[in-house]
Order: structure tokens, then C-alpha cells, then sequence
């Protein structure tokens, strides 16, 4: 069965930055583009088997469902809830970045 998902206000600000520093910074407008249709790419392939991709280990994340999707060097964060169907994007971020930082 296929869930929706729901993008957070948080995310979408955070695939907006990705954007600017790749397109503005590393003055890769191109490069930029194709990051963010990958990492689009990925979203919308939770609509099915979103469990397949790991939990976050640490406390108290792992037991709110947190899972981690790589895509190339970003993550997605996200949470899924079964009995609506529904996957909620929570962060986009570089994974060389602590996550205890961004929460």
C-alpha cells in the first residue's frame, strides 16, 4: 500500500539552503538542480516501504521512529506513521553534520 508523504516546513527550508549553497557558494547552478531531483527522487520513493531504511540508534529518536535515508552526502529524516500511511519529512542534511545538533 502507498503512503503520503508530507514535507516539513523545516525540510523544505533545508532543500532550499542545499540549493543556494551549491548553486551561489560552490557556483554549481547544474550540479544543484541534479541534487535536488535526486533528493526529490528519494522523497517520493517512500511513498512505498518507507520501513526499509534504518532507524536512528540514539535515544530518544530511535523510539520515536526516526529513520535515516542517505542520498548521496544528505539525509533525509523522517518518521512514519502506519496506520495513516502517512511519511513525514522532519530534516534534509549534509551527513557529515552532527543530528544531536539539529534537534
Amino acid at each position: 500500500m502507498n503512503y503520503e508523504v508530507e514535507i516539513s516546513l523545516q525540510a523544505e527550508m533545508d532543500l532550499r539552503d542545499i540549493y543556494e549553497y551549491i548553486a551561489f557558494i560552490l557556483l554549481a547552478p547544474e550540479n544543484a538542480i541534479s541534487q535536488l531531483r535526486r533528493l526529490e527522487k528519494g522523497i517520493l520513493g517512500l511513498t512505498e516501504c518507507p520501513m526499509r531504511h534504518r532507524k536512528y540508534e540514539k535515544e530518544p529518536w530511535k523510539s520515536r521512529g526516526l529513520r535515516v535515508f542517505p542520498i548521496d552526502n544528505y539525509v533525509l529524516l523522517y518518521v512514519t506513521d502506519e496506520e495513516l500511511k502517512k511519511v513525514s519529512i522532519v530534516r534534509v542534511m549534509y551527513s557529515g553534520r552532527n543530528i544531536e545538533d539539529v534537534f
